[in-house]
């Protein structure tokens, strides 16, 4: 009997007795959270905050998983008894309220708080959100909101606009507009977030890199930042870095809709589609963005990308109901129906995936370059990267593209091309032609063979002197005429082979009486060049000359250019390495 109690006793001794307390329940709260069980984590936050009454962080957790619900009365009643009772200078809970008030669509309210917290808590961890809080609650109120004594406070507009400008694919702009507010308000994390995609849109990986550190070293914990860098570390194939980021970003939890968004979107476009969709689902579950049909088209996507094909449909249904104007849900439905046991996965954009056909489009002029197209900022960005990472035949197709596109971001990224000293000189030719169609008409840098110059408005002749009027009035005519038939490469042939035949006679200069049978010589020529059916009479027709005076006048072009091969190979045509230069015709 003795030994059987003592043992009994030993027994005992070895049982860890388990502590019940607030921590217990925080961290089952927390799982609770990680397996999207909000019934539970708010079980559980309650038994925290009732062992420990007077601990506001508890009080503040119970409001987020409140506010996390939909349920923002309460969430709201908590916080402002945290602020009135317990901690006033709990500052983020001002953060938090002016949050819960904005899902409410109580935006005057939002905005007194969201002013308070920026007023009492100028260098806390919500300044940049909050920042961004004022921008959108400007527009939501109509009006701008009177921002008293904050520390960023100069350059919220100044951010709204560059923001506006990325979206727009402005790229050029958006960075430089950024680099200055980076400049001015060095903790600005927001902005620096913002260019950092700027230079990675530009194709700018370098820059995008570092500007992403630079921001981690200031916040270790920046969400933004942590999500740009694993879209930036996945380009550039760093599997390793890739592997332990994601890893980390699976394992937060945020609260704010838009850091949920940011997050979901950043693990649909990683490949990690179960926890974009867990997380997509959560914010439809809390309503956030409720109206927004590119919410439910992620959703959808992640559902599609998961084998929920059955849901996936169910939202793109929704979506066509809320924006009915648009193919986007018709065509994910078409392909739904079509595709949904190919193992084919979608992408996370709210547009009809056109991406990959953009270049070859570019290729057939501007009139299949439509206006939507050059405003996509998506296509754009391919631009940028297109011209900065590509092979020949892709930066060609680009600079072509530039050349329909012709606003000031073309120009910008032409000029810097000029620039570049890995870039092959004949298609520096060509990005200098494309800029000259665009109607720049200022002095521009290039460097050629390694030297930099200075190029003016006439056509680049390191051999020749002298540019003549009646030089360039060929060439005008014959650019006027294959404006709508030709595309920029065959334009610049056009003006190589001109250049060519002039520096083959020279110190000789051609007698030019009528411009048209030089300039229709030309075009026939080109047209040739680039194996195009074209004949004398046809020509001949356009330019109002007589066909005999085309062929005599492109024969004798020809002849001159072909003795000059003789005793050197041509280094002006720009088609040597762009295009096919080698069928020099015989009239």
């Amino acid at each position: 009997m003795s030994k059987n109690i003592a043992l009994e006793r030993k027994t005992k001794q070895k049982v860890i007795p388990l502590k019940i307390d607030a921590t217990f329940f925080f961290e089952r709260a927390v799982r609770s959270l990680d397996r999207c069980h909000y019934d539970k984590a708010l079980k559980y936050f309650r038994r925290a905050v009732e062992y420990e009454p007077d601990n506001a962080v508890n009080h503040c957790n119970l409001a987020g998983v409140l506010a996390e619900i939909g349920n923002f009365e309460e969430s709201n009643a908590i916080l402002l008894g945290i602020l009135e009772k317990l901690d006033p200078g709990m500052a983020e809970c001002h953060y938090y309220l002016a949050n819960n008030y904005a899902n409410m669509d109580d935006f005057e309210a939002a905005e007194q708080a969201v002013l308070r917290y920026l007023e009492t808590d100028e260098d806390g961890i919500y300044v940049e959100e909050a920042e961004e809080m004022v921008e959108l609650l400007s527009y939501e109120l109509g009006r701008p909101v009177q921002i008293r004594s904050v520390r960023s406070r100069g350059g919220v507009y100044e951010h709204d606009e560059a923001r506006r400008l990325l979206e727009e694919g402005r790229f050029v702009e958006a960075t430089g507009v950024l680099q200055k507010l980076v400049k001015k308000y060095p903790e600005f994390l927001a902005a620096r977030n913002n260019l950092a995609l700027g230079f990675y849109y530009l194709g700018d990986f370098e820059q995008a890199l570092q500007t992403v550190f630079d921001v981690l070293k200031i916040d270790e914990g920046n969400l933004h930042a942590l999500c740009n860098l694993a879209i930036f570390y996945q380009h550039l194939g760093e599997t390793e870095k890739l592997a332990e980021l994601s890893e980390q970003l699976r394992k937060t939890y945020p609260f704010h809709p838009e850091y949920l968004f940011k997050l979901a979107t950043t693990m649909g476009i990683l490949g990690d589609h179960e926890t974009a969709y867990r997380l997509f689902h959560r914010l439809l579950k809390i309503g956030a963005e409720e109206q927004d049909p590119s919410l439910y088209h992620y959703t959808a996507v992640a559902a599609y990308n998961t084998g929920r094909f059955e849901e996936a449909r169910k939202r793109w249904k929704q979506v066509g109901k809320l924006d009915p104007g648009a193919e986007i849900a018709r065509f994910y439905l078409e392909q739904l129906e079509r595709g949904e046991h190919e193992g084919v996965f979608l992408h996370y954009h709210y547009h009809l995936p056109f991406e990959q056909k953009v270049l070859a489009t570019a290729q057939e002029g501007e009139a299949s370059l439509s206006d939507s197209i050059k405003r996509d900022p998506l296509v754009r960005s391919s631009f940028f990267w297109g011209l900065r990472h590509g092979d020949a035949q892709t930066k060609l197709q680009v600079i072509q593209a530039f050349g329909a596109i012709a606003d000031e971001e073309a120009q910008s990224a032409l000029r810097s091309f000029l620039l570049e000293p890995e870039e092959s000189d004949s298609l520096k030719r060509i990005a200098l032609f494309a800029l000259r169609s665009m109607g720049d008409s200022e002095p521009l840098p290039i460097l050629l063979s390694g030297t930099k110059r200075t190029i003016g408005t006439a056509p680049y002749t390191p051999s020749l002197p002298v540019w003549e009027e009646d030089w360039q009035a060929v060439l005008t005519l014959a650019h006027q005429q294959m404006a709508k038939r030709y595309d920029l490469v065959q334009q610049c042939d056009l003006e190589s082979l001109w250049v060519e035949y002039l520096t083959c006679v020279y110190p000789v200069k051609p007698r030019i009486a009528k411009i048209e049978g030089w300039s229709a010589a030309l075009e026939y020529l080109t047209a040739k060049m680039h194996r195009r059916a074209i004949s004398f009479e046809e020509v001949a027709g356009r330019y109002g000359i007589s066909a005999a005076t085309v062929s005599r006048t492109a024969r004798r072009i020809d002849e001159a250019c072909r003795l000059m091969e003789k005793v050197a190979p041509m280094g002006n045509r720009s088609s040597d390495e762009a295009g096919d230069g080698s069928d020099n015709p015989t009239p």
